[in-house]
């Protein structure tokens, strides 16, 4: 499993020029699921998302002492197969990686349901549909988590 993590002010996705998913502070999460990925690395990448310290203990602070849970943020999770993307041969990047979309699908919104769980407010994009994610970085914050 790979999630592009990104501290975020604001963020968004549409699908067909509607906005399905809108959040203030808090956490972009862009979320590949690989073929070998079952519901233990969902558990960890869980915790993982909400306990990571990304955020200052004061405004203008430069030390990161707290997480999306002890903010009270929000989460905007979107489906991103491309994180899964093998471009080492050929002009073309193979997907062999990703998992099948009906696997895919399945454990992303487990995902999604235990983020839920925190009592954060969680936004979604649409999954297998074409997306625009509007993303108003803060920091810029952004890291790459995977297991």
């Amino acid at each position: 499993m790979r999630v592009i993590i990104q501290r975020v002010k604001a963020s968004s996705v549409k699908v067909n020029g509607q906005i399905v998913g809108q959040i203030g502070q808090g956490l972009n999460l862009l979320v590949g699921i690989g073929t070998t990925d079952t519901e233990a690395e969902l558990e960890w990448m869980t915790r993982k998302c909400l306990e990571l310290r990304l955020f200052p203990a004061t405004q203008g602070s430069n030390s990161w002492e707290k997480s999306v849970q002890d903010i009270q943020g929000e989460l905007l999770v979107v489906s991103q197969f491309t994180l899964y993307g093998d471009c080492r041969k050929g002009r073309r990047p193979s997907f062999s990686n990703s998992a099948s979309p009906s696997v895919a699908e399945a454990l992303y919104n487990q995902f999604i349901t235990n983020l839920k769980s925190s009592g954060l407010r969680v936004e979604t994009g649409i999954f297998g549909a074409m997306m625009q994610v509007s993303i108003e970085n803060d920091g810029p914050v952004t890291l790459l988590l995977e297991r």
